[in-house]
């Protein structure tokens, strides 16, 4: 199933969290936070300005992002846990 956001809002897919830590211990799933970077997977439309018009989105789907920890709102899709977030939630976006 796509989920596909609407307006300003992302669809973001994040990413794996390390399991070892720098020195190579093995860091159980309780021990580990979650991360705050993803991939876009779909955007909406864009902002709508009150004159009608739609600004476009500064994120691309594919790209990959940094956000906040409390950023966005978890939903579960097919079985795979996604966040849909406004694009100004989103921090900054990594090449």
């Amino acid at each position: 199933m796509r989920v596909e956001p609407l307006g300003d809002k992302v669809v973001i897919k994040r990413l794996e969290a390390d399991q070892r830590t720098a020195g190579g211990i093995v860091l159980p799933d309780a021990a580990r936070d979650k991360p705050q970077q993803g991939r876009v997977l779909s955007v909406g439309d864009g902002r709508q300005l009150p004159d009608g018009t739609r600004i476009p989105h500064q994120v691309q789907e594919g790209d990959r992002v940094v956000f906040s920890r409390y950023a966005g709102i978890e939903v579960v899709v097919d079985d795979e846990e996604v966040l849909i977030m406004g694009e100004d939630e989103i921090l900054a976006v990594l090449d």
